[in-house]
């Protein structure tokens, strides 16, 4: 979960392209699609290359060669161990979360 903790408030979306990166490469517009369709969020432009330059930085991504005018990006296998690590952790936490909830029910 340290890889993804530096990321700050940009780790929501950082979660999220490494949730879809896990299904394999996609290029950028595929990537706003894939977010929408699974968590119904909406990335912008700007909020997607930002995190995707981060994730690259951090060598949780890799930039493949371009197809086109389009670069598609691959999940990288320390950025596959920080994203299990963090939906192991949050796993957890909406685990122990729900419980005690059931209180309220």
């Amino acid at each position: 979960m340290e890889e993804l903790g530096g990321l700050g408030r940009f780790a929501d979306p950082a979660v999220l392209i490494l949730t879809s990166l896990a299904e394999g490469p996609k290029h950028g517009y595929a990537l706003i699609q894939d977010v929408g369709e699974f968590a119904g969020i909406s990335l912008g432009p700007g909020t997607l290359y930002g995190a995707l330059s981060r994730l690259e930085q951090r060598g949780l991504i890799q930039a493949l060669p371009a197809e086109d005018r389009r670069r598609p990006y691959r999940i990288t296998p320390d950025g596959a161990a920080a994203l299990k690590s963090y939906l192991e952790h949050a796993q957890a936490v909406a685990r122990r979360g729900l419980r005690h909830l059931g209180a309220y029910a």
